[in-house]
Order: C-alpha cells, then sequence, then structure tokens
C-alpha cells in the first residue's frame, strides 16, 4: 500500500539527498518499507516522501530509530495518466 508521510522540522534541513539515502534507505528497508522518493518544501522545514509499505507502523518504527519526525502518515492511491 502506498502512503504519504509529512515530517515537520523546526529548522531547515541541511542534509544532500546522498545523505538521506545513505543514512536512511538501509534502516527504512529493515522496517519492511520501500522509499519511493522525497520532496523538499521551498522552506526546507517539510518534507513529504511517498512509501510503499505494509503499514503505519512500520514507517513509525523506522522514523523512530532515524530520529525523524512522522506526523502525519496518509494512505493514498496512484493515479496516473
Amino acid at each position: 500500500m502506498l502512503y504519504l508521510i509529512e515530517r515537520n522540522f523546526a529548522e531547515q534541513l541541511a542534509l544532500t539527498a546522498d545523505e538521506m539515502i545513505q543514512g536512511g534507505g538501509p534502516i527504512i528497508a529493515e522496517e519492511g518499507n520501500n522509499w519511493l522518493f522525497s520532496f523538499l518544501s521551498a522552506d526546507k522545514k517539510k518534507m513529504y516522501c511517498l512509501y510503499d509499505s505494509p503499514n503505519p507502523d512500520t514507517i513509525i518504527a523506522a522514523a523512530k530509530r532515524l530520529g525523524l519526525p512522522a506526523d502525519v502518515i496518509v494512505a493514498v492511491d496512484e493515479i496516473r495518466p
């Protein structure tokens, strides 16, 4: 199932894409999730991530291990042209 995760940060994120992939990718996968992609807001204080995941609990487990917020988790459907 697809899930959209909203992450809110008090300060601007200073991580590069490579740092996020190297640091988070393996842990996200270990918890049973497939990280598809992420968007960073213009002010760099919000991140929106799309996961293919069995359930929200595995998303929360990965977020806790990574020390990341998972403020909102919403099940979504894919719509393509």
